[in-house]
């Protein structure tokens, strides 16, 4: 079993509520990760695109992973600006442009991306 947040297989845990959940993950992916029951079905993006080979992270420029997991996130507008969760987050995009300025790196667009940024679990501070 594959892991939703890494990636990679040997992932065992399930302990999802919802009925029909197919979430599989590592113990220490989640822990990580810090999701919990609340959260867990609101780190999945509901846009069904996978990442052209060589995409690269519109943040940091560097690659990101072949298809959509936890770490890797694409604009729900466009569809072609992708970027890894850290770097949107932890990098210092969110914290930094606040929730009247975070836009989408390429397209701009303001609110259905900072919506989509809300519900994947990013924080946006009020400035």
């Amino acid at each position: 079993q594959c892991c939703f947040i890494c990636g990679r297989s040997g992932a065992t845990i399930t302990s999802c509520y919802e009925t029909d959940c197919g979430l599989i993950f590592h113990l220490p992916c989640a822990k990580e990760a810090g999701l919990s029951h609340s959260t867990l079905h609101h780190t999945e993006q509901a846009v069904e695109m996978t990442p052209e080979p060589d995409t690269k992270c519109l943040i940091c420029l560097e690659p990101v992973e072949d298809r959509k997991t936890f770490n890797t996130l694409v604009c729900p507008v466009c569809k072609t600006a992708w970027f890894h969760r850290d770097c949107i987050q932890a990098g210092g995009q969110a914290l930094h442009t606040g929730v009247l300025s975070l836009q989408c790196p390429l397209c701009r667009n303001k609110q259905e991306f900072l919506v989509d940024m809300f519900l994947m679990g990013i924080r946006v501070p009020f400035r």
